[in-house]
């Protein structure tokens, strides 16, 4: 199978406006194969490394449904902040994988692994471990997210590599345990995430019933399985990543092996300070005074999580108060047509994410970037949140022309980011020279 390496990926992404937040972007793209057990579609693989990691702990792959449009979707994955920032808090990469699955195609010749997604999938993760000169992203562990037909690719690969994944999140979809389940596949923390909208709807109602039965088959194993019923969604991901980020940071910090450890197995799951719900309630507690079925309790790893929880059960969505993290690189030239151009560069905080950036000029406000910003599934972010949980194209840039600056004046410009929660991160400041 011919492999095309895309090495000039991150200088195309720095051409055309994309932030790297600090970290560097890889592409590797697979024609559609025609050999038996092969992937009979085309495959891009996206990666994001944070610039500061010397050694990957890991890999987070944000994993897209079924359809063109899905496909469309999880070509962006790679460049979400929010996304990457949960990423590099754990010196792990950033994979968004993108099947080229036309709509009138059977999903499974990708949604299934075993019909060469798994083969096609390790074979990019070999190829970009040697381009990025990080052989370690060959064997490091995997977390999982993945939405509708992602869903049972996850499913798939739990079955295959179950001792390699840290924790799963399925949005609206789902996987069904059977015989042939390794046990190991029971250790796996997970959560099962659909939107109530969907159980009376024709087209998704499978999507809700496979999510409650996988959360029924796997906790009455005694699997660390969660259930999230989303209030205010059908099929599409509304603010889900507000409640999948937080159980990964939990899932993250309770199992992966030590940072300066060369052992690369997986710690086992924590049963101290893990939280019980009650399954379709608002209501979670300490294991230890929880009085309902076990079996049908709702695991959920921490109290923070288990907080988050409670309000994303209700609301569709959770609120964060944590303080965005300060831009940087932030410049201020004077161009020939003697408007200013102010650009700078910007980390997400890993919970809240960046709605906005406000730009003063002399201590006046000057603008806020983008003025306004687009929540059409979800919280208004500035990298705008499509149906597929990942950013909207056209991607925004972090610059901006002040075209009413006056010839011969040496403004100080400051830049602050804005969760989306509205909490404002110190600001960084430049004087036009």
């Amino acid at each position: 199978m011919k492999t095309i390496a895309v090495l000039a990926f991150s200088l195309a992404l720095a051409c055309a406006g994309v932030v790297s937040a600090a970290g560097r972007y890889l592409e590797i793209a697979y024609p559609p194969s025609a050999q038996p057990g092969e992937l009979k579609l085309g495959a891009t693989y996206t990666i994001w490394i944070p610039d500061h990691v010397t050694k990957l702990r890991g890999v987070i792959v944000h994993q897209h449904g079924c359809g063109a449009g899905a496909s469309r979707g999880g070509e962006t994955a790679a460049l979400d902040l929010q996304w990457q920032a949960l990423a590099n808090k754990w010196d792990s990469a950033l994979l968004g994988p993108s099947y080229k699955q036309a709509d009138n195609q059977n999903c499974g010749l990708w949604s299934d692994p075993r019909n060469g997604s798994d083969k096609t999938f390790l074979k990019a993760l070999s190829e970009l471990a040697a381009k990025s000169n990080h052989p370690e992203l060959e064997t490091v562990p995997w977390t999982l997210w993945g939405h509708s037909g992602g869903g049972s690719w996850i499913g798939g690969m739990q079955a295959l590599h179950p001792e390699r994944i840290v924790a799963i999140w399925f949005r609206s979809g789902s996987v069904t345990p059977g015989p042939e389940t390794p046990e190991a596949a029971y250790a796996i923390p997970m959560m099962c995430n659909a939107g109530i909208k969907e159980k009376d709807d024709k087209r998704f109602s499978r999507a809700w019933d496979g999510c409650m039965a996988t959360f029924l088959a796997y906790r009455a194993k005694g699997a660390p399985i969660g259930f999230a019923p989303d209030p205010r969604t059908s099929h599409e991901c509304g603010d889900s990543r507000y409640l999948a980020i937080p159980f990964f940071d939990a899932c993250l910090r309770m199992r992966l092996p030590a940072k300066d450890s060369h052992e690369q197995k997986l710690k086992p799951v924590d049963a101290k300070g893990i939280w019980l719900g009650g399954l379709l309630t608002e209501k979670a507690e300490p294991a230890a005074k929880y009085e309902g079925k076990e079996e049908e309790s709702v695991w959920l790893p921490d109290e923070h999580v288990a907080k988050a929880w409670m309000e994303y059960v209700k609301t569709g969505s959770v609120s964060h108060r944590h303080q965005p993290p300060t831009p940087f690189h932030l410049l201020a030239v004077r161009l020939r047509d003697r408007s200013v151009e102010i650009s700078w560069d910007a980390e997400s905080e890993p919970e809240s994410g960046i709605k906005a950036f406000l730009i003063q000029r002399d201590g006046e406000d000057l603008v806020q970037w983008p003025e306004k910003p687009v929540g059409k599934f979800g919280k208004p972010l500035f990298q705008s949140m499509g149906y597929h949980d990942t950013p909207e194209r056209p991607l925004p840039e972090m610059r901006y022309m002040d075209t009413t600056a006056k010839p011969g004046v040496k403004y100080r410009y400051q830049v602050t980011a804005v969760s989306s929660d509205d909490v404002k991160s110190k600001p960084k400041a430049v004087r036009l020279k």
